[in-house]
């Protein structure tokens, strides 16, 4: 059953506060009417968004922009306001900064940087479907963007999202951490693993856990999702019981460990006071964070 704790919607990313409108996709002449008044947010072909001079967003209007809608995407209405996308080449607005997408989930407001991660996703989903998969041919893009139609063979393609679990494993009063050489010193987080076909998420949370530890997963149960758009993701979460093997690796993780209540707690105090010694965790914007927490408020009486 999905968790209702409000906690555990403390990450990044959780909602867009758009309705999605998916009925005015198929509309070209409402979205027309809707283009002059529309928030447009502009994107570099890295992903990186326009910002103002302190960082924060730098939305233009439909009506600045001039024109129609043309390739940008629809993202959706915020009340009687429409939202779109549109790639910084395809206009000639300028704005004071840039600001990619992690440092923008730390420092704009949650809704903003919601839309941020929407937007981000379908513009990569664009610049990655240019050409037809089946035959090779050029894809126009209709719907307000949502769908890619091969001028040749008339193949649709619609936007792809890669599903991954990530997961706080426990066993006996212990979570398990493990950490990859190209980490920032001293970081650990929860073991996470992309779905493969033919596998339910649990069965991915066991084999990845497995594959990554050599620990053997017990019982996996879902508690919140996080949209995580480096580059398409969606992570789903669980919390997992384990036997009590010990953690061996070879290959994506350099370390694996199991940590105490009391060494998880003093990471969770370290990130207001360094001391330079002890382990870093998952920055605050992710849910690996908001599952590690979750497993330490457990602990606590």
């Amino acid at each position: 059953m999905p968790a209702s704790d409000s906690s555990f919607h403390a990450h990044a990313f959780a909602g867009a506060a758009l309705d999605r409108a998916d009925a005015l996709r198929d509309d070209a002449d409402a979205l027309a009417r809707l283009w002059p008044d529309a928030r447009v947010l502009v994107l570099d072909a890295d992903g990186t968004a326009f910002a103002d001079a302190d960082g924060q967003p730098f939305l233009t209007s439909g009506r600045e922009l001039g024109g129609g809608p043309g390739t940008a995407i629809f993202l959706g209405m915020q009340q009687a306001r429409a939202w779109f996308v549109v790639e910084a080449a395809m206009v000639s607005v300028q704005a004071p900064g840039r600001i990619d997408l992690r440092r923008a989930a730390a420092e704009w407001p949650a809704d903003a940087s919601g839309v941020f991660c929407y937007a981000r996703g379908m513009s990569y989903w664009h610049s990655r479907n240019r050409f037809c998969g089946v035959c090779g041919a050029a894809v126009v893009f209709g719907r307000g963007g949502f769908i890619g139609r091969c001028g040749q063979c008339g193949t649709e393609h619609y936007p792809r999202v890669d599903p991954a679990v990530i997961v706080a494993v426990e066993h006996d009063g212990r979570l398990l951490l493990g950490r990859q050489a190209s980490w920032a010193p001293r970081r650990w987080s929860v073991v996470a693993g992309f779905v493969e076909p033919g596998e339910t998420f649990e069965q991915t949370v066991a084999r990845e856990v497995f594959e990554e530890t050599r620990v053997r997963v017990i019982q996996a149960d879902y508690l919140c999702t996080q949209p995580w758009p480096f580059p398409g993701a969606l992570m789903v979460g669980f919390r997992a019981i384990a036997h009590g093997d010990v953690p061996q690796v070879d290959g994506e993780l350099e370390d694996a460990r199991w940590f105490d209540a009391e060494e998880i707690g003093a990471a969770l105090r370290r990130e207001q006071a360094d001391d330079g010694q002890g382990i870093l965790l998952s920055p605050r914007i992710s849910i690996a964070r908001t599952l590690i927490e979750d497993w330490y408020r457990r602990r606590q009486p």
